[in-house]
């Protein structure tokens, strides 16, 4: 196969546009993928200030390379979650990547702001490891952006992941979530406070196999191990699914994702739930205004369950005797 636009040979074959590309044509298409993404869904200006939630993945490490180039002011976020060697060989890629594109990194360790890991909360608290972790990385996103000032926080999501959650959304019908599914969040306000910050994809437009090739081309050296706590995630069953979808019928997951957006979001708009939000009571946090009494955010609660069976500790077994 020729590129489409040297016609010299092609290094990547992106089957749902019918085209190869070498290697720095793909870097270009790529680049004007995530271009056509900011703007169409007018996700950020150049005098906004970038945080980019990375995890040293290849998807996080890529969007921020790309935001690089393309002249934006983009730093780093890396938060220590406590899963042993995975979360350090995680914090190792994106330094270096960091160190490479002499770019600034902020590394924040889940154990040292809160006293917990993840794999220890799921332990205390009985959640999902993948349920409870995501619920630390929002809160610890929102609430690093809020206090270094920034405008806009980015995530490494790409057309994969939002079909994944599309469908799983679908299969459920999860309403609530329908209505807030987008490229873009807006922020939110309390008292004419930033309360929560905008949230951005810009890699909707990017399949994963793209951004895979990306990094790799662009030699970014990224973590390739899963996250050892992630077996059983309904999200990856789902993705395997919509792929072989893709495979049978190429641009499966763009006409299912934007048709889905262009024809279909806004009736779901009114059942996003998105209420009155309030000050959480204990932390100062964004949460919903509930009508029982005091607001306490969902992380908070967490935090707080944990706390009191660590103090608790193991529950005593009763002792069994034998029946004769």
């Amino acid at each position: 196969m020729k590129c489409r636009v040297c016609r010299g040979p092609a290094v990547v074959d992106v089957r749902r546009h019918n085209a190869g590309f070498c290697a720095e044509h793909f870097i270009d298409h790529v680049h004007r993928q995530v271009e056509r993404a900011i703007d169409d869904f007018r996700m950020f200006s150049p005098e906004d200030r970038l945080l980019v939630a990375v995890s040293g993945g290849k998807d996080s490490l890529a969007v921020w390379d790309i935001l690089l180039d393309l002249g934006y002011d983009a730093t780093g976020f890396y938060l220590d979650l406590g899963i042993g060697g995975y979360s350090e060989r995680s914090k190792q890629a994106a330094v270096g990547f960091a160190q490479r594109r002499a770019a600034k990194l902020i590394v924040r360790s889940l154990a040292d702001e809160h006293g917990f890991s993840v794999p220890e909360l799921a332990r205390l608290t009985g959640r999902v490891p993948c349920s409870g972790c995501g619920l630390n990385k929002r809160y610890e996103f929102n609430r690093a952006a809020l206090q270094e000032g920034f405008d806009v926080l980015v995530t490494g999501h790409n057309l994969d992941d939002e079909v994944a959650t599309l469908f799983g959304n679908v299969l459920h019908w999860n309403v609530d979530m329908l209505g807030r599914q987008a490229p873009v969040l807006e922020e939110r306000v309390i008292g004419g406070d930033v309360a929560l910050v905008r949230k951005v994809k810009p890699l909707v437009r990017l399949a994963e196999r793209e951004t895979a090739a990306y990094a790799l081309l662009r030699g970014i050296d990224y973590i390739v191990e899963e996250c050892p706590m992630v077996a059983g995630n309904t999200q990856h069953r789902y993705k395997e699914a919509v792929t072989l979808l893709e495979e049978a019928s190429p641009g499966t997951k763009h006409q299912m994702y934007f048709g889905f957006l262009q024809r279909a979001a806004q009736r779901f708009a009114g059942d996003a739930g998105e209420g009155r939000l309030v000050r959480c009571s204990s932390c100062g946090a964004a949460t919903p205004a509930w009508d029982d009494g005091e607001a306490v955010c969902s992380f908070c609660r967490t935090k707080a369950l944990a706390q009191r069976r660590r103090e608790q500790g193991p529950p005593e077994r009763k002792s069994r005797r034998r029946r004769r």
